[in-house]
């Protein structure tokens, strides 16, 4: 009787263990999955000699070359670009050939014109004493006189006509005004000087080259020449470079001015480069987050804001001035917002997570919730 009572529970016993291997696991609440993040609430951090500008590489005074005399075929070109020439030095020679025949011309004239008047002075000196004295009329001594004039005016032409030719000879060789580097080049061989046109040289004035930054009004405030800047290029290289000008004036269109920098004379910095200037001596308190919060993609930079419900939500900001490990927001999260630190964290909108403060202590969400708040309504709008 015990026997069959056994043989009957056994399929009831068996049925109770497969429905309890079949138990589904206990159910996780989103709160326990939540992810520890640590925050940081936005404030005012003073950021030092972090004030940086771009823009382009130009001559600090460049000097044109242009030929004095017209109507001459240029006969040797004897510089290139990039060669350094020095001031009085001979860039260009023309053909002399016609000038000459004209020179020789000139003082041929310019002789007999010196004859004719000493001829015309020898005679007005004849009759020097003969006023009154009846020999000669009056009017022919007055005509000797005039005459002798007349021939002495007529050489003092020739000769500067001949002066003005041997000038124009020495203007034949076309030499440079500065001492510099020649940055363009025009002129070839067989060309015909002009007086007018393009310059046939443009050259960098003693090889100075400078930095011309753009910077917003408000930062050319914090600029003053003599200010030391690093100065650093595509290449890699970077130099001292020192504030010499700073913009009287803003850009009507752009907004922005000119500061020019003064860079050490280096023939790898060339005219017409890129270059980016890091100025020093510049601070002040301006709302940023550590660099670390601010994540960089496609889109552009961006923080993680950590809501009132402690779920995060993406905010673009536009970055501006960085130094200490922080970088500027001058458009972002209103200061007191709590953002995620560590912008490497893989967040996405609306995941909750478990905020920490720098200790690693959790910060509730009531006591971040009126930061948060001030949030919410300007991030539902983006």
């Amino acid at each position: 009787m015990r026997k069959s009572s056994f043989l009957v529970a056994l399929p009831l016993l068996a049925t109770l263990a497969l429905a309890a291997c079949n138990k589904p696991p206990p159910k996780t609440t989103e709160a326990q999955n939540a992810r520890a993040v640590r925050v940081v609430t936005l404030g005012a951090h003073p950021i030092s000699g972090a004030l940086a500008a771009s823009g382009d590489l130009v001559s600090r005074e460049e000097a044109a070359v242009l030929p004095e005399v017209a109507g001459y075929r240029v006969s040797k070109v004897l510089v290139d670009v990039g060669d350094t020439v020095k001031k009085g030095q001979v860039l260009v020679e023309l053909d002399p050939a016609l000038i000459r025949a004209q020179l020789a011309q000139g003082e041929a004239v310019a002789a007999q014109a010196q004859v004719q008047a000493q001829q015309a002075m020898d005679q007005a000196n004849r009759v020097k004493d003969l006023d009154n004295a009846g020999v000669l009329s009056q009017e022919q001594i007055d005509q000797r006189r005039f005459q002798a004039r007349a021939a002495q005016a007529t050489a003092a032409a020739q000769a500067a006509a001949l002066k003005d030719l041997r000038t124009r000879l020495s203007m034949l060789q076309v030499t440079s005004p500065v001492s510099g580097v020649i940055l363009e080049r025009t002129v070839r061989p067989g060309d015909l000087s002009a007086l007018s046109g393009t310059p046939w040289f443009r050259l960098a004035r003693d090889n100075e080259i400078e930095l011309a930054a753009q910077l917003s009004e408000d930062d050319l405030a914090n600029i003053h020449p003599g200010q030391h800047a690093q100065v650093s290029l595509p290449s890699g290289l970077t130099v001292q470079g020192t504030v010499r000008l700073v913009s009287p004036q803003i850009d009507n269109t752009t907004k922005l001015g000119i500061v020019r920098v003064h860079l050490p004379v280096n023939r790898d910095i060339r005219a017409g480069g890129f270059g980016r200037a890091v100025f020093d001596e510049v601070s002040g308190n301006v709302l940023a987050a550590p660099e670390t919060a601010v994540r960089y993609d496609a889109d552009g930079a961006s923080v993680m804001v950590v809501g009132p419900d402690n779920r995060v939500k993406h905010y673009p900001v536009t970055t501006g001035q960085r130094g200490g490990g922080y970088v500027q927001l001058i458009k972002g999260p209103p200061a007191g917002s709590r953002i995620v630190e560590n912008a490497a964290a893989f967040l996405l909108d609306g995941d909750l997570v478990k905020p920490a403060d720098a200790s690693g202590a959790l910060v509730s969400a009531h006591t971040a919730a009126p930061a948060a708040a001030r949030i919410a309504p300007k991030a539902a709008g983006k």
